[in-house]
C-alpha cells in the first residue's frame, strides 16, 4: 500500500518546485542585463533608507520604468541619469540632504539611485495611504507629476465622495486640472511599476515590494 501511494506523493511536491523554477528563467529575461551591475549598491541604499526590510524589488522597478538602467539616459524635457531626475528638482535634493547626497552628479549612478530613493522617503514621509502599496502607488505619481497635483488630486476624490486614502481605483480617476496627455502617463506610472515591473524583479530575488 505504501508504494501504491508514493509516486502520485512524489509528484504533488515536486511538480509545484519545478513550477516556481521554470519562472525563473522567464524573470530574468525580463530585467534588463544592465540591473545586474546595480543590485548591490540599490540594496544597500533601500536598507540604509528605508531599513532592512525596504522594498528593493519596488525600487528596481521604478528604476525599470525611469530609464531601463541606462545611465545615461537623458529624456526630451531634460530628466537625467537612472532616476530621470530634473535638474531643479536635482538641485533642490542636493540642498536639502547635503551629508546624503553631497554634490549633483545625475549621471553617477549611486548618486541617481540614491536620490530616487531620498526623494521616494521625502514624499512617503508627507502622505498617508490605506495601506503600504496605496501609499507607495501616490509617492510614485507625486514623483512623477509632483506632490502638488496629487494633493488637488486628492481633494477633488474626497469632495466626490471616493476614499481619499486609496489610490487605486479611487483617487487616480479624478483629474484636478492636468491634461490629458500627462494625465494619461501619470495614472500609466505607478500601475506599470507597482502592478507590471515589481513582479519581474520579486521574482529575480531582489527582495520584496510593497505590492506584491
Amino acid at each position: 500500500m505504501v508504494k501504491r501511494y508514493l509516486a502520485p506523493l512524489i509528484l504533488l511536491i515536486v511538480i509545484p518546485g519545478a513550477a516556481i523554477l521554470s519562472n525563473v528563467p522567464k524573470a530574468r529575461a525580463d530585467v534588463p542585463a544592465e540591473a545586474q551591475q546595480y543590485r548591490r549598491e540599490l540594496t544597500r541604499i533601500v536598507h540604509a533608507e528605508w531599513g532592512l526590510d525596504g522594498p528593493v524589488a519596488t525600487f528596481a522597478a521604478q528604476v525599470h520604468q525611469e530609464s531601463r538602467w541606462r545611465f545615461k539616459a537623458k529624456s526630451p524635457v531634460g530628466a537625467q541619469g537612472l532616476g530621470q531626475i530634473m535638474p531643479t528638482t536635482a538641485d533642490w535634493l542636493a540642498k536639502s540632504f547635503p551629508s546624503t547626497l553631497g554634490d549633483v552628479d545625475p549621471y553617477n549612478p549611486s548618486w541617481s539611485l540614491m536620490a530616487l530613493v531620498t526623494y521616494d522617503r521625502w514624499l512617503a514621509n508627507r502622505i498617508k495611504g490605506r495601506d503600504a502599496c496605496e501609499r507607495h502607488a501616490m509617492v510614485l505619481a507625486s514623483y512623477n507629476g509632483g506632490l502638488g497635483w496629487l494633493i488637488r488630486d486628492r481633494k477633488l476624490a474626497s469632495a466626490k465622495g471616493a476614499d481619499p486614502l486609496v489610490w487605486f481605483g479611487s483617487i487616480e480617476r479624478f483629474n484636478a486640472g492636468r491634461s490629458a496627455a500627462a494625465f494619461r502617463e501619470n495614472r500609466g506610472y505607478p500601475r506599470l511599476i507597482l502592478k507590471t515591473h515589481e513582479a519581474k524583479y520579486i521574482a529575480d530575488g531582489w527582495g520584496q515590494g510593497v505590492c506584491s
